[in-house]
């Protein structure tokens, strides 16, 4: 390769820093330092249901963005999308224009008996199996949360399911890629090694946190059961709801209580 060529090869690690962002639209200035991210764009009204003073920012693609604030302290509330690859841009992004700490709320299906639909999911690590973790790190790094903050997610979460009906789990969970190949003997494979849960995006989180120097955590509702049936989705959207509510008042409170 000639040195011209190599010369002009961009280094995307440098590219952006300190101005909008190409995917999230975000510039310095429109965000906190804590973000609150459901896969979904319409869940981020969800967050703003408990905000003052809300305003959406941008949306773009995927990652939708709305700030206010929480108990006097700015929230920011972005959109990951579904899956790894654009997790990890929302992440980078978000930190280039001042996001320090994030927290994963959502909807996770359940792989231990006893973990019931509407119950809350804390993770404590992350199994990889997903291709854009691959991109990032050695296969033996691990996927793991801030400790402070997950340890905290799960004491609010206890706090805020009490006399619910629901509990709050916490454990490792499995990010997969591909949704629709989730088949029985995968399912099995992970409850046998006491996976907790499945979802599709944590891994990503943690591991370009970890790698950023950033903090991050998951707090999910359980929207089905894999092993044995049980699923929220057969019945009332409303207690679905229920759930991502919850997810999302105990990530707002854990934000406030570390100061995130």
């Amino acid at each position: 390769m000639s040195k011209s060529v190599t010369s002009n090869i961009v280094d995307k690690s440098r590219e952006g820093l300190n101005e909008k962002q190409y995917h999230v639209g975000l510039k310095p200035g429109d965000v906190g330092t804590v973000a609150l991210m459901p896969g979904d764009p319409f869940r981020v009204p969800f967050v703003a249901e408990f905000l003052t003073d809300v305003r959406e920012v941008a949306h773009q693609r995927e990652h939708r963005t709305m700030t206010g604030y929480y108990k006097g302290k700015l929230i920011t509330a972005t959109s990951t999308g579904m899956g790894c690859p654009s997790t990890a841009i929302a992440v980078e992004e978000l930190a280039r224009v001042g996001v320090t700490s994030f927290i994963r709320v959502g909807s996770s299906a359940g792989l231990q008996l006893g973990v019931e639909p509407g119950d809350l999911l804390i993770s404590e690590g992350s199994l990889r199996n997903d291709g854009t973790t691959a991109a990032y790190a050695h296969p033996g790094y691990p996927a793991v949360p801030d400790l402070r903050i997950a340890t905290t997610l799960f004491e609010v979460a206890q706090e805020v399911v009490a006399g619910t009906g629901t509990s709050a789990h916490s454990g490792i969970n499995a990010t997969d890629d591909a949704f629709y190949a989730e088949g029985p003997e995968w399912i099995k494979e992970l409850s046998d090694l006491g996976i907790l849960n499945v979802e599709m995006e944590s891994s990503a989180m943690f591991v370009v946190a970890r790698l950023r120097g950033l903090r991050a955590g998951m707090v999910c509702a359980c929207s089905s059961n894999l092993v044995d049936g049980a699923s929220l989705y057969d019945k009332r959207n409303d207690q679905l709801k229920d759930g991502w509510m919850r997810s999302i008042e105990v990530a707002l409170e854990t934000a406030v209580r570390l100061d995130l």
